[in-house]
């Protein structure tokens, strides 16, 4: 039985992990926007009320289907390090990895600069018309999550005594608010203002429009505030204050850009992923792997569905963790790494019992190499807040079952484009408010490593490899689905469980987003402080019995979590008969889906 219904349309549809985005999405469409209109504004708007989770200075990938021209394009949110991050420079400050908390990890901002990039390539309405929404959010207030709230609380002394501006902005009142009261941003509300003031002032058209905000943000007031800022000292999860590396020059020398996706063929559909700067690939090599299994001959949610879909997660995690990179400053052989060949191979390693290794793979016949992890042993006596800066995802250590960030939009509409957006990064739990914005910095340089060697060691300009992983599926050439979910690590395992109910098992959109979900950790996690359960698998407690057992019996370790409690699968597509139709998980409920 579902707990909501598949929804079908002849307009448009969006999905959002927010029911305001997913709302406003909508209105987009209503006014004649399109799809693209669509996701801008509702990803404007979580930046506003999931401020846990994004915001404006945070991380994006953008995958766009373009039904006028049939093409599958991303837009790379990912903005790289400063020109001042080097491997030395982390060390003579006496650091061996760089920081999930606080300035250092900055890179350049990319969320707003690829939301506008995107209407200003493939939208039709005005910047104020997107940014209209959010503006109310921010000004006139919108109702805090539990898990904001949560967050708020924890982290409130670290607010009264360091970040003061985080205090500012979180704290009204000097108080911690409640979950449901109506939270503003003013700051940001006359940021967003600023910003649409100086677009109208410098061009009368869309495309003018995009470009001049893009320059308020990167060259202009945004950028001069992100400057100062980062010259003074703050606080981070080693316990002592760092000044930033980001400048407003680093600013100024990015634009967002546009590049081609990278697809798998798998059962007759297309698959799209951003590039290996992002987790994006992993998803299209456990299809690889599992495309030698018939995984629809198996009993659905059964011992040997899940320890296949599981064993060949762990091969695809763990070459990533060898071989990923930003491929403008790295050599990832990803053509190797997709070859069935490759595949072939690697899906030999896939046994009866649940493997406790890390066996990243040799494409081409290069020798991986994965840096140590260094071993974090909890510090007794430091205050909570500093335990919670010392891990870098935005989510309440002890608090949640799943550790869980980012967000999600996805729109389509009548004519058929479709996108889908994970925007993430950029949250108050791991760096302080910039003074003026009502907005931190990201944290995202905390994923790239400081030992030199690898594909995703820390460079000036370069994109550190990060999580963010929306998918574009097509059959033919033409756009069927636009999915995404947000989870850190586990976003690639959630969505692939998602698309294997869709396409293996024969499950509707809405039917394969509510199945019982389930993920490993057996590989290390991409954030700070980069830990690992190598045999552990996390389960919602509403599998069958004979299904627990038998994965016991094949060795796996597994951690039960409540029922609907993994992801939030956000979907949106076309349908049999060339409507639009969408789908949202249940889970937390907050994702929702809106057609017409």
């Amino acid at each position: 039985m579902l707990h909501r219904p598949e929804l079908h349309g002849t307009l448009g549809a969006v999905s959002a992990s927010h029911w305001l985005a997913s709302a406003t999405g909508m209105a987009m469409l209503d006014r004649g926007g399109n799809a693209f209109d669509a996701a801008v504004a509702a990803a404007l708007v979580c930046q506003v009320v999931e401020p846990h989770l994004n915001g404006p200075a945070g991380d994006v990938p953008i995958m766009v289907y373009e039904a006028a021209t049939g093409t599958t394009r991303v837009i790379c949110g990912q903005g790289p390090m400063p020109a001042a991050a080097t491997p030395a420079a982390f060390h003579a400050l006496g650091l061996d990895t760089v920081p999930g908390s606080g300035l250092l990890a900055a890179p350049v901002p990319g969320a707003f600069g690829a939301w506008m990039r995107l209407l200003r390539d493939h939208g039709r309405l005005r910047v104020e018309d997107v940014l209209e929404p959010a503006i109310g959010y921010a000004d006139g207030g919108y109702p805090l999550l539990p898990k904001a709230a949560a967050m708020i609380e924890v982290m409130a002394p670290l607010f009264r005594d360091e970040w003061a501006e985080s205090g500012r902005t979180f704290l009204p009142g000097g108080r911690v608010p409640a979950a449901g009261t109506r939270m503003r941003n003013p700051a940001l509300a006359g940021v967003y203002r600023r910003i649409l003031a100086e677009a109208r002032a410098a061009a009368p058209d869309r495309e003018g429009q995009a470009d001049a905000a893009a320059r308020a943000f990167y060259e202009g007031f945004v950028a001069e505030a992100i400057d100062r800022f980062t010259a003074t000292e703050q606080i981070d999860c080693t316990g002592r204050h760092h000044r930033g590396l980001l400048t407003g020059a680093d600013l100024a020398a990015w634009r967002a850009g546009s590049e081609p996706t990278v697809s798998y063929d798998y059962r007759g559909h297309q698959v799209h992923k951003p590039g290996p700067w992002s987790q994006g690939p992993v998803f299209l090599q456990q299809l690889a792997l599992l495309e030698g299994f018939d995984l629809g001959a198996m009993e659905r949610g059964g011992t040997e569905h899940l320890h296949t879909v599981v064993e060949a997660a762990k091969l695809a995690f763990a070459d990533r963790e060898a071989w990923y990179g930003d491929p403008e400053h790295a050599d990832v052989p990803l053509r190797e790494l997709l070859d069935p060949a490759y595949a072939a191979d690697r899906r030999a390693l896939i046994g009866p019992r649940a493997s406790g290794e890390l066996r990243p793979g040799s494409p081409g016949g290069r020798e991986p190499w994965i840096p140590p992890v260094r071993d974090v042993t909890p510090v007794p006596g430091r205050p909570d807040w500093l335990t919670q800066l010392g891990d870098g995802i935005p989510t309440v250590l002890l608090r949640t079952a799943a550790k869980g960030d980012t967000t999600c939009v996805s729109a389509t509409d009548r004519d058929g484009n479709m996108v889908v957006a994970t925007p993430s990064g950029g949250w108050l739990k791991s760096s302080p408010v910039v003074p003026g914005l009502g907005f931190p910095l990201g944290t995202r340089g905390q994923m790239a490593w400081l030992q030199e060697g690898h594909n995703n060691t820390l460079a000036p300009g370069k994109r550190p490899r990060t999580t963010l992983s929306p998918s574009l599926l097509l059959r033919d050439g033409r756009p069927r689905l636009a999915f995404g979910t947000p989870g850190g690590d586990q976003q690639d395992q959630w969505t692939l469980s998602f698309l294997v109910h869709h396409l293996d098992f024969g499950l509707g959109p809405q039917e394969a987003v509510e199945a019982p979900a389930f993920h490993t950790d057996h590989v290390p996690t991409s954030f700070t402080p980069r830990t690992a359960r190598p045999l552990t698998l996390a389960l919602e407690d509403s599998f069958p019995g004979e299904t627990l057992a038998g994965l016991r019996e094949r060795g796996h370790e597994l951690r039960l979590v409540a029922p609907y409690s993994l992801g939030k699968v956000c979907v949106t597509g076309i349908d049999a008969d060339g409507g639009v139709l969408a789908a949202a998980s249940p889970r937390g409920g907050q994702a929702y889906a809106v057609v017409r």
